[in-house]
């Protein structure tokens, strides 16, 4: 059996969530705000350009983060709306996405997790990382995300005039490439059939492992969900108490293939 772990009452789950999550989504949208209307690249500020799209791609990485967190109910504990209401309003300023339709989507994935009709798994290419990824994109950018980001970057070029060197080294790659560090730590690597000839034996039947990562490497690589495995058996862990969660042993035990883990809205 998976071993027992605790977390905080709702009150200070929801309390340091909610800070976490005023931090990041505040940070990805004051560095946004400052990098359209008031940076001015040049070729002298160019390293500072740089570094600030890196933490920009870090920065939407945990936006969507915290977008999981409120899928799963476990940003505000107790309150479906107002985990509703902030999914809603950064899913959609990250790419234009659904929130009923990814949550939706999001819920399958742990019903089906690595089967056929998993929308994260790609059954056909389940070691091929580019062709997944290809899967992965086609299933999740619809037309609603192309018209809204071709609306952004069409506003910022033709309307305030913002280079667009400019939009695609601060909000395009930015973006694009936290698609790809979300899609390799959090849904490929945990995911993926080893290249070794034979079926990945899994030890349960959520199909994923975990990375061995310390805790800065977790938090840097995907803000810890590469603990996958903790995430899929405690669905209900919000993402900065999964390491405390892997200490525990949550991703150890073999957990029995007939056991249903719980998963909350």
């Amino acid at each position: 059996m998976t071993p027992h772990f605790s977390l905080p009452g709702r009150h200070a789950q929801a309390s340091i969530g909610l800070a976490l999550a005023a931090l990041i989504a505040g940070g990805w949208l004051g560095i946004h705000a400052y990098a359209m209307f008031v940076f001015e690249l040049t070729w002298a500020n160019l390293p500072l350009a740089l570094a600030m799209a890196v933490v920009q791609c870090w920065l939407s990485v945990g936006v969507f983060i915290v977008c999981h967190d409120a899928m799963h109910g476990s940003l505000v504990p107790g309150k479906p709306r107002a985990n509703s209401a902030i999914g809603t309003i950064l899913l959609f300023l990250y790419a234009g996405f659904a929130w009923r339709k990814l949550r939706d989507a999001h819920f399958t994935h742990h019903k089906l997790a690595g089967h056929e009709g998993d929308p994260d798994f790609d059954e056909n290419n389940p070691r091929d990382f580019a062709r997944w990824y290809a899967t992965f994109f086609k299933r999740y950018f619809g037309w609603q995300s192309l018209l809204y980001v071709h609306t952004v970057v069409g506003i910022y070029w033709l309307v305030i005039g913002i280079p667009m060197v400019q939009i695609v080294l601060l909000y395009g790659a930015p973006a694009l490439l936290s698609s790809l560090q979300l899609f390799y730590f959090g849904t490929f690597r945990p995911h993926r059939h080893l290249d070794d000839g034979h079926e990945q034996e899994f030890i349960d039947r959520h199909n994923t492992r975990s990375d061995e990562f310390a805790t800065l490497a977790s938090l840097a690589s995907c803000f810890h969900f590469g603990y996958h495995l903790e995430h899929h058996r405690r669905p209900d862990v919000p993402w900065w108490a999964l390491p405390a969660a892997k200490r525990a042993g949550v991703g150890e035990a073999v957990e029995p293939r007939a056991q249903e883990s719980k998963i909350t809205a």
